[in-house]
């Protein structure tokens, strides 16, 4: 085992470890004590929080608390780098929100959940989370992934305990529909089974859309079967770094319909392009991300 510590004190804008993790952007971490999404706090706290990432196709654990300005971690390996890229610790949350609008709910929003920052998910993760994504809380959709890796995640074992690692997609590809339905994935089964075999199979593959522009890179992703635009945003904001991503989702709807009607467009391209606008461009992404967070969880500047 290997231990160290992140100084996120002095980083601009500070961190949130909580808010980050649990805010309805990444569903790859889990909770040590079990209450991930389950509404017992979504700002602040000390609870311990692991992952698994894959180095040379190996599965690697890692786990990480914050304790006031330390992020504390213990790992299989050296996680200072894999943390500060899946965490995002290296964005200036101080530039970002200047060049935010001043809007009442955006301000509000960063108040409220200042520090927390966008997460870097490995791209076929994320992709498949999103997918299971419709119509779905985000404690149903953790559930899904947990259920995933329960089932087909390579084991992990790390300090006495048998973790399971994210599956890969040849493990996801081999799993039938009705194994995947009676995991709770409803509709979305051969979704999630078809991507999956489109990715083992070579045939297609999200992670190119990093270096695409940016609507070139959401049409790429609609490619994979049950991605539309919306799911293809959520990838493209939440893993391949396109911060001016903007999901529409429900959450959106309603904030654009409430503050900022003039962005309804009619349809999704439209009107995506004009919240992007309005939400400060390149970084609209992230102001879109602290509204979600803050809307889901109660807040309201009206």
């Amino acid at each position: 085992m290997e231990r160290g510590h992140v100084d996120v004190s002095s980083l601009p804008g500070g961190f949130d470890l909580q808010s980050t993790v649990e805010s309805g952007q990444s569903y790859l971490w889990d909770r040590e004590d079990g209450r991930m999404y389950d509404g017992s706090g979504a700002h602040g706290g000390d609870a311990w929080y692991w992952t698994t990432i894959r180095v040379d196709g190996a599965p690697e654990f890692v786990r990480t608390r914050q304790v006031d300005g330390t992020l504390e971690w213990e790992s299989s390996l050296d996680a200072d780098p894999h943390l500060r890229r899946l965490l995002r610790l290296d964005d200036d949350l101080d530039a970002i929100r200047a060049a935010s609008p001043d809007d009442d709910v955006v301000q509000d929003a960063y108040d409220a959940y200042w520090g927390l920052r966008l997460v870097r998910d490995p791209p076929f993760g994320c992709l498949i989370s999103f997918i299971c994504s419709a119509q779905m809380r985000v404690e149903r959709i953790h559930a899904m992934q947990t259920a995933l890796r329960r089932e087909y995640g390579d084991p992990v074992a790390f300090d006495g305990e048998t973790y399971r690692a994210y599956p890969t997609p040849d493990a996801l590809a081999a799993a039938t529909e009705a194994e995947l339905r009676d995991l709770g994935l409803g509709y979305r089964a051969p979704y999630v089974q078809q991507t999956a075999e489109m990715v083992a199979s070579g045939e297609a593959d999200p992670a190119p859309a990093r270096e695409m522009a940016y609507e070139d890179a959401r049409e790429h992703l609609t490619r994979f079967v049950g991605v539309g635009d919306k799911v293809a945003d959520c990838v493209l904001l939440f893993s391949l770094d396109f911060l001016e991503a903007v999901p529409l989702d429900t959450w959106l709807r309603t904030t654009i319909a409430d503050y900022f009607p003039d962005c309804d467009r009619g349809s999704y391209a439209e009107t995506s392009r004009a919240i992007r606008e309005s939400l400060g461009g390149q970084y609209a992404g992230y102001v879109q991300t602290y509204i979600f967070h803050y809307l889901r969880s109660g807040g309201d500047s009206r």
